[in-house]
């Protein structure tokens, strides 16, 4: 049955508290993980890995860091800032029915790869190509995706014996839902709101964007 590409679009959401736990039913892991690796790339240099993590105390562990980074975030927090982010749950590493790392090689491709000797960033740029099509993957699935951003590099690199050199770019959550939600849940915890299309609109210039303030 074909997928309705935008609506897929806007239904993704950053998933936390909405996993089930339950099984990724079999070959759906497959396909989403062949959608994220044919992903477009710089100098065709596909410079991601993917690391499948199942294993409870792996992620019980990754579970303590996010937690210990999530108390250094909030102490920098103060008033109403503080009590909005106090409710706010930043991860399901535990809920969810697996994890996903995606990883960034900037030796891949070579020492010249073709387009990137402009843009040192391009290659990072890839790799979230790659997150973007699995996201999107994920959600055509059924499937729920969080992106969880409180780590230190360096701390998952020595949890999963990544190499020196290469990059932990996300540690993504994965699994079934019970639903997406309709809005985005910085949104509905009002810690930011999403501004429309024509606020980030430039015709020719910059500075054309004036017009729309």
């Amino acid at each position: 049955m074909p997928v309705d590409l935008y609506g897929v679009i806007h239904q993704r959401r950053d998933v936390r508290a909405q996993f089930t736990g339950a099984p990724i039913p079999d070959g759906v892991l497959e396909r989403v993980l062949a959608a994220a690796h044919a992903a477009p790339s710089v100098g065709l240099s596909q410079p991601w890995d993917f690391i499948v993590i199942e294993n409870q105390r792996t992620r019980r562990a990754f579970y303590e860091h996010v937690r210990r980074e999530r108390a250094v975030f909030a102490a920098t927090l103060t008033g109403e800032r503080a009590a909005r982010f106090a409710q706010i749950k930043i991860d399901g590493v535990l809920e969810s029915t697996l994890s996903l790392v995606v990883t960034y090689d900037e030796k891949r491709g070579g020492h010249a790869v073709l387009g990137r000797h402009a843009i040192a960033d391009a290659g990072v740029y890839s790799v979230c190509l790659a997150i973007q099509n699995l996201w999107l993957a994920a959600t055509a699935e059924g499937l729920g995706c969080g992106w969880v951003s409180f780590f230190r590099e360096q701390a998952v690199q020595d949890m999963l014996g990544i190499p020196d050199g290469i990059r932990p770019v996300a540690w993504l959550c994965l699994g079934p839902v019970t639903h997406h939600e309709q809005a985005p849940d910085l949104e509905r915890h009002g810690w930011a709101r999403r501004r429309p299309l024509e606020r980030a609109l430039h015709r020719e210039t910059w500075q054309s964007a004036i017009d729309h303030l």
